[in-house]
């Protein structure tokens, strides 16, 4: 008995100490940099970025050209780092601008086909890596009003899409290796991240300097992006990696607030900087910085869990890795409409956004396959889209057929894996009221509308409710995900039996 409350004292001594030791660990760091909101942003701008469901993403520029091929050899290096890849001298590669001449290029065809494919808003490479400017910049030789082209591709595509209702968003890479000033710095080590105070990425004071001049330039680009396209709804950075980028994070974190001021509602994913103390995207409190999580290239969560109650999006390439336009496919997997679609469709049940990359070649045509698979989606998506757009996380947990989205009473079934039975059986949710039950009112599939038998299943181990939904032999036959749009009914447990005797 004395051994018993010995350990009954020491358990709970133990207890205190680790919950103590717990709230001293997350004891909050005073930061003046890092996110400047806790928690989502409620204003109507980022409610509609919410109800997207899916994007476009368009890697374009002069890497288009050479596509990932060089005087006879090919590079399994990403296409538009091909500046990198060892089959092309720096020089060569810094010259492709004067062959840029993309007679193909027809920005509203290019917005029609994202309109049939579903898509709600698009991202474009104003200007990547290699600092080539799709826009006519004041600030730079190196754009495009000094190609053969000549035309001021941002705004057709601005223009264009926004004809079509379409949304669109700037990329702008932080990295610009045609600028003097720029410079990578040192490798960030966690040895530098654990001494960040006294992190330095340069090796002199006149790269220090040239620096200076380098941010300048970027803050005048910036501004200018907005100036000339004032129907941008936000901007999507890449790059910020760069040790040099990081370690200013005063300097950044106050140019964003002067990029919101400028354009008030803008809209800026968690890749534009990091905090005082080197952490990027999270800060160092564990907390989003900027709008939404940019979350890492073809980064798919698998969890509602995972994505940390954050806004977030999804950018996916369709070959395995390859944003730009490379000419030979067979380097790697190609993803299929299919796989798109179920990845899509995932992210939508986890709250997030899928964009579906696309790199079209040095003419401005996309590329036939890449055509194929966004019709294909366009098809899809023209009977189903209720299921992807303006939904969030369903009430009901994941099953082993798909996934479901919701939209006020509204609930998607995603059905990628068919029973081999023909029957998709759904789990409904218990009652908060434990003299209640949830049973389905309503089963319909969008393909048709007509509404189906829906066949009680019984209810498992733990009291949750099954029910059975026939898949009509029309629908059997096909190779597609389908969706059924059900209704749920809380009912009081006495009118169950009834319930029953009505659906058989």
């Amino acid at each position: 008995m004395k051994r018993s409350v010995l350990f009954i004292v020491l358990f709970c001594v133990t207890t205190c100490f680790q919950g103590f030791a717990q709230q001293t660990t997350k004891e909050r760091i005073p930061l003046k940099h890092g996110a400047h909101r806790i928690g989502k942003r409620t204003d109507a701008e980022m409610q509609h970025w919410r109800d997207y469901g899916l994007g476009q993403f368009i890697h374009w520029g002069v890497y288009a050209i050479p596509g990932g091929q060089w005087n006879g050899k090919t590079s399994t290096y990403a296409a538009e780092w091909f500046r990198s890849s060892g089959l092309i001298t720096k020089e060569e590669y810094d010259n492709l601008y004067k062959q840029f001449d993309p007679t193909s290029f027809d920005a509203k065809q290019w917005a029609r086909q994202a309109k049939q494919m579903g898509v709600k808003y698009m991202i474009f490479t104003t200007k990547h890596h290699d600092g080539f400017c799709m826009w006519p910049s004041k600030y730079t030789d190196y754009t495009i009003a000094d190609t053969p082209y000549k035309n001021d591709i941002v705004k057709e595509i601005v223009d264009a899409y926004s004809a079509e209702g379409i949304d669109v968003y700037l990329y702008f890479s932080i990295i610009d290796w045609s600028h003097p000033g720029y410079t990578t710095g040192r490798s960030i080590t966690a040895k530098d991240r654990k001494n960040w105070e006294n992190y330095n990425p340069f090796e002199n004071e006149e790269q220090k300097q040239k620096y200076e001049e380098f941010k300048t330039f970027t803050r005048n680009q910036l501004m200018e992006l907005l100036t000339n396209y004032p129907r941008t709804k936000g901007l999507w950075f890449d790059g910020s990696w760069d040790g040099a980028w990081m370690k200013e994070a005063v300097w950044v974190d106050e140019l964003g607030k002067e990029l919101r001021t400028m354009h008030p509602g803008l809209i800026i994913g968690s890749r534009f900087r990091a905090d005082e103390l080197g952490a990027r995207h999270i800060d160092s409190n564990g907390d989003l910085i900027d709008d939404y999580d940019q979350r890492f290239e073809r980064n798919l969560p698998s969890t509602l869990a995972e994505t940390g109650g954050n806004d977030w999006d999804c950018v996916m390439t369709i070959p395995e890795n390859q944003w730009g336009y490379h000419r030979d496919w067979s380097l790697s997997y190609v993803k299929t409409a299919y796989d798109l679609i179920e990845m899509m469709v995932k992210a939508n049940s986890l709250d997030g956004n899928f964009v579906i990359n696309f790199g079209p070649d040095g003419k401005g045509n996309i590329r036939p396959e890449e055509t194929k698979i966004a019709q294909e989606i366009g098809d899809w998506m023209t009977v189903n889209k209720d299921a992807v757009c303006g939904v969030h996380h369903s009430i009901l947990e994941k099953q082993e057929w798909g996934y479901s989205t919701q939209k006020g009473d509204n609930i998607y079934l995603s059905v990628f894996n068919k029973p081999m039975n023909n029957q998709v059986r759904v789990k409904v949710p218990k009652s908060k009221n434990n003299d209640m039950i949830f049973v389905i009112e309503k089963a319909e599939f969008l393909s048709d509308k007509k509404n189906v038998i829906i066949k009680d299943g019984g209810r498992d181990k733990s009291g949750s409710y099954y029910y059975d939904i026939a898949i009509p032999e029309d629908i059997q036959k096909q190779n597609i995900p389908f969706v059924i749009l059900i209704k749920l009914k809380e009912v009081n447990k006495g009118e169950k039996a009834s319930y029953q005797q009505a659906l058989t």
